[in-house]
């Protein structure tokens, strides 16, 4: 046991060491804009994903036209979980993209204490519904832009602006494959989630 582990007292007044706070996060954004793989690149057990192959049906409902090599989608949500600290860990709940499986958003975000949109550039009017969904339901979220082929193509002020939203909603730029990366955008959505409790 390290000094840092948080201790309990058990009923025989014997010290034991106290699990992590659970917190539950949300993952959200439109069709193909890196969800399954920031849950993934960040999870520390084997993410659960609901993926299924885009069939031709598919194909002419979802805009493959800048994701050609994707082959599968999120048709329920993707789960992982990952210990920031001995007191915290954090359960991470992605949501299917595509509108028409917008009847599960209220189930899966049901607990959460705040929701990161992640947005592709190239397609910014995928993720109006999860940013109207967070602000709607008044639960704290945070953009992340993520960073295909290691470029954006607007400006953070830009999205800004194309998406509506205000100052006090953290806009930044990141890449779902990278564990730190995701790492750092989830606690921007912590801080965001106790400035709002006032904790």
């Amino acid at each position: 046991m390290t000094p840092t582990e948080p201790l309990v007292r058990t009923s025989a007044g014997q010290a034991a060491v106290r699990p992590p706070l659970p917190v539950k996060l949300v993952i959200a954004g439109g069709f193909g804009v890196g969800k399954t793989t920031a849950v993934g690149s960040i999870s520390e057990i084997e993410p659960l994903t609901t993926e299924a192959a885009i069939t031709e049906v598919a194909a002419g409902v979802d805009d493959l036209s800048h994701t050609p090599r994707k082959t599968t989608t999120t048709v329920a949500m993707d789960f992982g979980c990952i210990t920031i600290d001995p007191t915290l860990k954090l359960y991470l709940f992605g949501t299917p993209g595509q509108e028409r499986f917008g009847f599960m958003w209220d189930d899966i975000v049901e607990g959460a204490v705040g929701g990161l949109v992640i947005v592709d550039t190239r397609r910014l009017d995928d993720c109006y519904a999860a940013v109207d969904y967070f602000e709607h339901k008044q639960i704290p979220f945070a953009v992340a832009v993520n960073a295909f082929d290691g470029q954006i193509a607007h400006t953070l002020d830009e999205v800004r602006w194309a998406l509506d939203v205000s100052e006090g909603v953290p806009l930044l730029v990141f890449d779902a494959r990278e564990r730190g990366s995701v790492r750092d955008a989830l606690l921007v959505v912590l801080e965001q989630a106790l400035a709002r409790s006032g904790g």
